[in-house]
């Protein structure tokens, strides 16, 4: 039961959040635009900080000995890695992200037809470290560390590639 602890704590910090952006909807109505945008950027920070530590952690794995204590805690750490932080965090990105856009009229731009290019691939590679989270945890790794190594920079090519859009907007 203790081990559920963490994960119970950020359900119902989770279901908090997610009931005060859904207040402020209603309540503040048009106002609630920025608290919903400053929600967004939060949920995309603590996705990308995941999205970032998670293949570092699996480079780390990968030098450690199969059913060593240091294997078996990279395995606790990556689970909980992925359920407690990176999960909720790509939920909310995308509730919330697509909210913004249909609220800010910004669907029909072709710089976000971009960024959302990059944040469907973004999602995909999130699908892989969630495969390779399961693999880990099976000990049927099969990445060789040089890959890892070079995996864990495509989270922050494809953020550089998401700010620059949402932020300049070049077509």
């Amino acid at each position: 039961m203790s081990g559920e602890n963490p994960a119970v704590r950020a359900a119902l910090a989770l279901a908090g959040t997610g009931l005060v952006l859904a207040l402020a909807i209603l309540v503040v109505g048009d106002g609630a635009y920025l608290w919903i945008k400053a929600g967004h950027v939060i949920a995309v920070i603590s996705w990308m900080a995941g999205m970032l530590y998670l293949p570092r952690l699996f480079i780390y794995h990968c030098e450690a000995k199969s059913g060593s204590e240091l294997s078996e805690t990279l395995k606790v750490m990556e689970r909980r890695l992925l359920r407690i932080i990176i999960n909720p965090a790509m939920g909310f990105s995308w509730a919330l992200g697509l909210w913004l856009a249909w609220r800010g009229g910004f669907h029909m731009a072709g710089w976000f037809h971009a960024k959302l290019a990059l944040v469907i691939l973004l999602s995909g590679f999130h699908g892989y470290l969630s495969a390779s989270v399961r693999r880990f945890a099976e000990d049927a790794n099969t990445v060789p560390v040089r890959r890892w190594r070079l995996l864990n920079e495509a989270p922050a090519v494809l953020m550089i590639g998401i700010v620059i859009l949402v932020i300049v907007k070049p077509f």
